[in-house]
């Protein structure tokens, strides 16, 4: 595993881990209705893991991307699949969400590259 992917999930469990040591109920659920929402349902897994994509793109949120990116390669999507759900998602987003492009396809090249 490359060490920013390692530094990513690891930083991610953590907080996660510590946020929801917590009593708030509205977090804990927020956090299950997450989990929920890209579970196999009427959509397949990485059909929702691309529409994640498309939406963390445009809101231009990058933690989102790299869990959207990671969660795609676990799926078994394509290259060629998420560059194009990029594609549209820079098209919906326009050009501000370039600099989140560029670190989407380096994160991308991450994964692969732990083959």
């Amino acid at each position: 595993m490359s060490e920013s992917v390692k530094e990513f999930n690891d930083y991610r469990t953590k907080m996660n881990d510590k946020i929801l040591s917590g009593n708030n109920k509205v977090i804990k659920r927020i956090f299950n209705l997450d989990t929920n929402a890209f579970a196999e349902g009427a959509l397949d897994v990485p059909t929702k893991e691309l529409l994640g994509l498309v939406a963390s793109t445009v809101l231009r949120c990058d933690d989102c991307i790299k869990y959207h990116l990671e969660s795609c390669y676990k799926a078994g999507l394509s290259k060629e699949k998420v560059e194009e759900t990029l594609s549209i998602a820079t098209l919906v987003g326009g050009t501000i969400v370039i600099p989140h492009l560029r670190k989407a396809y380096e994160y991308w090249d991450e994964l692969e590259s732990q083959s």
